[in-house]
């Protein structure tokens, strides 16, 4: 029989806590911070991909006007793709914090726990070579390159690369919320791994 409170769990699946519906303290942190972080991916990925993706700028050059979008820099369009992606990414793990949280259990298999694992990060990586991308950009447009003569294009569009530079905040907010998730997968996957020794050596010990 199972005692009381005991998560009965199928075969394959690993409990990762009990408590009779009630999370541990440390699971419940654990399941808050995620859903925070989502929630600012989500939020700021949203507002990098609103603020770079609607930004322009038209000048007007000896009566020929000139328009800057962020389709004239391809970081910037792959920042936009980035972000939108990751954003749409962890809208959908918020649902399942939220019904996680609900029904204060979690039960975990490893094939789901690798997926979740290797996706965050993946989406890490793609965040990490977006924004590395984008402020690499943003430097050469900010001071230029005298050597190769390339000018200071934001003495020309401010405006411009002053709403780049908010995107490009947010966006580096994205990457550290998305870096420190997919430590948090990596966590909870590994953890699976002891306490599937865990309940196999339970059962060695108590059967007879």
């Amino acid at each position: 029989m199972s005692p009381v409170g005991a998560v009965e769990v199928s075969p394959g699946t690993v409990a990762v806590y009990y408590g009779g519906g009630k999370l541990r303290a440390t699971e419940r942190r654990l399941q808050v911070a995620e859903f925070a972080l989502r929630c600012a991916i989500t939020v700021f990925g949203v507002l990098t991909a609103a603020l770079t993706g609607s930004n322009s700028q038209t000048r007007e050059f000896f009566s020929l006007q000139r328009k800057a979008r962020f389709t004239d820099m391809k970081a910037l369009v792959f920042l936009v793709v980035t972000t939108g992606v990751v954003a749409g990414f962890s809208l959908i793990h918020l649902i399942r914090c939220v019904l996680s949280m609900a029904k204060g259990s979690v039960l975990l298999n490893m094939p789901l726990a690798w997926a979740i694992f290797s996706v965050d990060q993946a989406m890490a990586y793609l965040t990490l070579a977006a924004v590395s991308a984008t402020m690499q950009a943003s430097v050469l447009g900010k001071v230029g390159q005298p050597e190769l003569q390339w000018m200071k294009i934001c003495d020309l569009y401010a405006k411009f690369c002053k709403r780049g530079e908010v995107g490009l905040v947010c966006a580096v907010l994205v990457c550290i919320c998305m870096v420190t998730v997919s430590s948090m997968s990596a966590f909870n996957l590994f953890r699976l791994y002891g306490k599937s020794k865990g309940s196999k050596s339970n059962d060695s010990t108590t059967s007879w």
